[in-house]
C-alpha cells in the first residue's frame, strides 16, 4: 500500500487532475481487456498487448507534458522576478520604501535624481526634503493618486501606508500642457456704465463727448495693459475678450479700474460707476455670452459699481461694491413696473404673495400692499404666512388685522396655498429674492415658472431661474417704498389703501430706515407722505414698534458685553447656550453704532433654530455686506446678516475676527 502513497508515485501522477485522468484510462482499459477475454482468449491477449502499449505511450506523453509545463513555469517565474527587479530599478516611476518614522529604507534609481543628495537611504524623509515629507504626511490617508507640486515640478503621488511605500511619477510636461490649455481658454465680459444716462442728462454735447472719450480711453488703456480686446457696443456698453491667464492677473489687482474711473469722474462732478460681468470656463462662445450677461445682471442687481466673475457651475466671485449705490430709479421705471404687474395679474387666475421667513414689518407691509394692488385690479390675492416664529410687532399687527375681516380671510397657511395654487397663478416674492429663505419653498417650487420679485436688497448668487418680472432696487429704503410708488399708478376709480394697510407699510419704511435716519432719499419721504395721506396712523405705528421688557433687557445685556476691535469695530457675542431673538440681535447692532468712533458693529447670538446668527451694521464707510457674504450671508453695504449652522457662538466670533483682520490686511496692501 506504500506504493500508492503520494511521495512514492511518479511526479506527474502527483497532480490530482492528471492522476484522475490516468485512473480513468486504467479503468476503461481494464474493462475492455476483461470483456475481450470473456469473448475470446486470443482476442483478449491481443487487446491486452494493445492496451499496455497504449498506456505506455500515454504515460510517456503525460510525463513529457508535465516536464515541459514545469520548465515553462520555472522560466516564467524567473522572467517575472527579473522583470520586477528591472522595473523597480529602471521603470520611470519613483518608489520609496519607508519605515514607521518616515525613514527611507530603499529608493529606486528613478527617484534619486530628484533629491539634492544621492545618499538618502537610512535618513528621515523630512531631513532629506521637508517639502516632500509634508506632502506625504498630508496625503498619507488618501486612497487614490493625487497631483502635487514638488519644487518646480509636478508629480502624481500615491502613498501606501500599509506597504510603507510611496509611488511617484513626474507629470510636469503634461501639467504644463494642461496649464497652457486652461490659460488660453477664452474669457468674455460685458462692461456697463451704471449711471451714464443720469449723469449726462443735464450736460451739453461737448461735456457728454468729453466724458465718454475719457471713460473709453481709460478702459482702452486698461484693456491693453492686460492684453484684452475691447469693443464699444453702445454709449454705455462695452465688450471685452481675453484669455484666462489675464483674468487671474486682473483679479489679483481686484479690478482697480472701477476705483480709477469712479474717483476721476467724481472730481469732475460726474461720477461714473461700472458694472462688469465676466464669464469663463466654456468652449461654447454662445454659452459664455449668456453667462457674461447673467453675471452683469447679477452685478446690477446688487447695486452696481462691482464685478461678478463666474464660471458655469462654480461659485461667483465679487469685486468692488464698496460704495453706496447711487439712486438712479425713476418715476418712469416705477410706472412701467406697475403697469407690467397689472398685465401679469390680468393674465392670472389668482395671486399669491409671500415674504421671507421670520417676517418683519417691511415684509408683511409689502404683502398687504400687493394684496391691495390685486384688489384694485379685481383679482384675489392670498398672503402666505406661517404664524410660527413671528416677532411681537407682527403679532400686534395680526391682532389689529382681526378687525379687518376681508384682510384676515386672505391670510392663509402654507398648506392652503399649496392646495389653492394652479398653473395660472402668480407668485409675488417681496422683500427677498432667495427661494431658500422664502416663507414657503414648497409654494415657490409649485409656482416657480410664474414668479415676480420685488426687493430692495442686493441680489445674491441664489436667484430664481426664470422670474417673469424682477424689480430689485438696492438704493430704495424698503420694499414698502417700492410698492407705495406702484400704488400711485393703479386704477384711480378702485378702492385705495385703508388705514391699517397704510400704517403697516409706513411702519415697514420707518423700521428699515431707523425712523428715516438711514438710507432715506427724497423718494422715501414722498412715499411716506403718500401713506400718511392714505390714513397711516402715527400712534398705531408707535404701538407696533413697542418693545417688550424681556427684549429690552436682553438687548442691554448684550450691549454690556461689548468689546472694541481696532478702535472701530464693536463686537457683542452672546452665550453659547443662550437663545436671543433675531430682532433683539438686530436692534443691539443698531444701538452699538451710536457709540463714538464705531464704524461697524457685529452682534453674534444663538438663534431659536440652533444656528448662530450675525447682525452687521455700519455707517456706510465700511462694507459689512462683503464681510457677511464671506460667511455665507448677504444684505446691504450698511446692513447685512448671516446664519451659520453647526458652530458655536465663540467659534463664529473667532471666524469673523479672522476675516476682519484679513480684510484690513488686503486694504493696507491695496493702499501700498
Amino acid at each position: 500500500m506504500k506504493f500508492f502513497e503520494r511521495e512514492n508515485l511518479p511526479f506527474f501522477l502527483r497532480n490530482s487532475q492528471v492522476s484522475w485522468i490516468a485512473l480513468f484510462l486504467f479503468a476503461v482499459s481494464a474493462t475492455g481487456v476483461i470483456f475481450s477475454f470473456i469473448i475470446n482468449i486470443i482476442l483478449g491477449i491481443i487487446v491486452l498487448i494493445l492496451v499496455l502499449v497504449g498506456l505506455y505511450f500515454v504515460m510517456e506523453a503525460l510525463h513529457r507534458l508535465m516536464l515541459d509545463t514545469n520548465k515553462y513555469l520555472t522560466d516564467l517565474a524567473y522572467h517575472i522576478r527579473r522583470g520586477q527587479q528591472d522595473a523597480f530599478l529602471e521603470m520611470p516611476i519613483g518608489l520609496i520604501i519607508f519605515n514607521e518614522n518616515h525613514g527611507i529604507e530603499w529608493i529606486n534609481p528613478y527617484m534619486v535624481k530628484y533629491f539634492d543628495q544621492s545618499d538618502v537611504i537610512g535618513k528621515k524623509l523630512g531631513d532629506v526634503d521637508e517639502q516632500l515629507d509634508k506632502q506625504v504626511a498630508k496625503h498619507e490617508k488618501d486612497d487614490h493618486p493625487v497631483t502635487i507640486k514638488w519644487g518646480d515640478r509636478r508629480f502624481t503621488m500615491l502613498v501606501e501606508p500599509a506597504l510603507h511605500a510611496i509611488y511617484m511619477m513626474e507629470i510636469t510636461r503634461y501639467a504644463k500642457i494642461e496649464e497652457h490649455y486652461e490659460n488660453q481658454q477664452v474669457v468674455l465680459g460685458n462692461i456697463y456704465l451704471d449711471n451714464y444716462a443720469e449723469v449726462t442728462q443735464g450736460m451739453n454735447d461737448s461735456e457728454v463727448s468729453n466724458l465718454r472719450n475719457y471713460v473709453t480711453s481709460e478702459l482702452n488703456s486698461w484693456a491693453k495693459k492686460y492684453g484684452l480686446y475691447m469693443k464699444v457696443i453702445d454709449v454705455d456698453d462695452y465688450l471685452i475678450i481675453g484669455h484666462q491667464h489675464t483674468l487671474q492677473t486682473i483679479e489679483d489687482n481686484k479690478f482697480g479700474i472701477l476705483d480709477t474711473i469712479r474717483e476721476n469722474t467724481s472730481k469732475q462732478n460726474s461720477p461714473i460707476t461700472l458694472s462688469v460681468g465676466i464669464a469663463y470656463g466654456d468652449d461654447d462662445l454662445n454659452k459664455l455670452a449668456d453667462l457674461a450677461q447673467s453675471n452683469l445682471d447679477l452685478a446690477l442687481g446688487r447695486g452696481g459699481d462691482q464685478v461678478v466673475v463666474k464660471a458655469d457651475g462654480q461659485q461667483a466671485r465679487f469685486y468692488g461694491g464698496k460704495t453706496n449705490p447711487m439712486e438712479k430709479r425713476t418715476r418712469v421705471r416705477a410706472r412701467m413696473i406697475s403697469q407690467a404687474l397689472q398685465e401679469l395679474m390680468s393674465e392670472s387666475d389668482q395671486i399669491f404673495v409671500q415674504g421671507h421667513r421670520a417676517p418683519d414689518m417691511d415684509s408683511i407691509g409689502a404683502c398687504l400692499g400687493i394684496r391691495r394692488i390685486a384688489k384694485m385690479n379685481g383679482k384675489e390675492c392670498w398672503i402666505v404666512l406661517d404664524d410660527n416664529h413671528i416677532h411681537a410687532d407682527i403679532k400686534r399687527l395680526l391682532h389689529e388685522i382681526d378687525g379687518y375681516q376681508d384682510i384676515k380671510d386672505h391670510i392663509i397657511s402654507i398648506k392652503e396655498a399649496e392646495e389653492r395654487a394652479t398653473d395660472q397663478s402668480l407668485l409675488v416674492m417681496v422683500d427677498h429674492s432667495k427661494p431658500s429663505i422664502s416663507m414657503s419653498e414648497q409654494v415657490f417650487n409649485r409656482l416657480q415658472n410664474r414668479v415676480m420679485i420685488i426687493d430692495h436688497h442686493r441680489r445674491g448668487e441664489e436667484f430664481p431661474e426664470n422670474p417673469i418680472l424682477v424689480y430689485i432696487e438696492p438704493y430704495a429704503s424698503s420694499t414698502c417704498e417700492l410698492i407705495t410708488e406702484m400704488l400711485e399708478y393703479q386704477p384711480r376709480e378702485s378702492e385705495s389703501l385703508n388705514k391699517l394697510e397704510a400704517t403697516a407699510m409706513l411702519t415697514g419704511i420707518q423700521v428699515d430706515t431707523k425712523s428715516f435716519t438711514a438710507r432715506s432719499g427724497t423718494r422715501t419721504f414722498d412715499a411716506a407722505s403718500y401713506l400718511r395721506s392714505a390714513g397711516a396712523d402715527g400712534l398705531l405705528i408707535q404701538e407696533f414698534m413697542k418693545e417688550n421688557v424681556d427684549s429690552y433687557l436682553q438687548r442691554n445685556h448684550l450691549i454690556s458685553m461689548v468689546s472694541i476691535m481696532d478702535g472701530k469695530f464693536a463686537f457683542c457675542a452672546g452665550e453659547d447656550d443662550q437663545v436671543y431673538g433675531s430682532v433683539t440681535t438686530a436692534q443691539t447692532a443698531d444701538s452699538l453704532l451710536q457709540m463714538e468712533g464705531i464704524d461697524a458693529s457685529f452682534v453674534i447670538t444663538l438663534r431659536s433654530d440652533h444656528s448662530v446668527g450675525i447682525s452687521a451694521r455700519s455707517m456706510g464707510d465700511f462694507n459689512v455686506q462683503v464681510i457677511m457674504e464671506k460667511m455665507g450671508g448677504g444684505g446691504h453695504l450698511s446692513n447685512a446678516a448671516t446664519q451659520i449652522a453647526d458652530k458655536t457662538v465663540s467659534e463664529v466670533q473667532n471666524d469673523l475676527i479672522a476675516i476682519l483682520h484679513g480684510d484690513d490686511e488686503d486694504k493696507q496692501n491695496d493702499e501700498e
